[in-house]
């Protein structure tokens, strides 16, 4: 091994280095404040299977009971967020999502049709639908 790196020739890092380095490191900051922004959500949609069951504000305490295949699933709406609370899944995977808070999350419990997403004014880009 220590063969390898006598072969091998470091050089020192020259000035220009330094440059190209901070212009890269600036151009991630600038790109990252300005695309990377996350909006808060004001409503809730939720569907059931392939239909939307309801189109709900953000903007309230509540409780839901939902009827899924499966029996009852449980989503409560607080001070600007969501979450499955409790749902008749196997895995609990909806509800171990937690709360939900930003525009373009979503939360789905597969098993019981059963989904939620945030919308906000702009809908977000993702992989998805770019």
């Amino acid at each position: 091994m220590k063969a390898l790196f006598n072969h091998l020739k470091f050089s020192r890092i020259l000035i220009g280095d330094w440059i190209l380095f901070f212009a890269a490191l600036l151009l991630v900051i600038f790109l990252f404040k300005t695309y990377w922004h996350v909006e808060s959500a004001t409503k809730l949609q939720i569907r059931q299977g392939d239909k939307i069951y309801s189109t709900l504000s953000l903007n309230q305490s509540r409780t839901l009971l939902i009827h899924g295949p499966l029996g009852d699933t449980k989503i409560s709406i607080q001070n600007g967020q969501v979450r499955f609370v409790s749902s008749p899944c196997r895995n609990q995977y909806c509800v171990h999502q937690g709360w939900l808070r930003h525009s373009g999350q979503v939360a789905i419990c597969l098993p019981n049709q059963i989904s939620l997403e945030l919308l906000g004014a702009d809908k977000p880009f993702d992989s998805l639908n770019y």
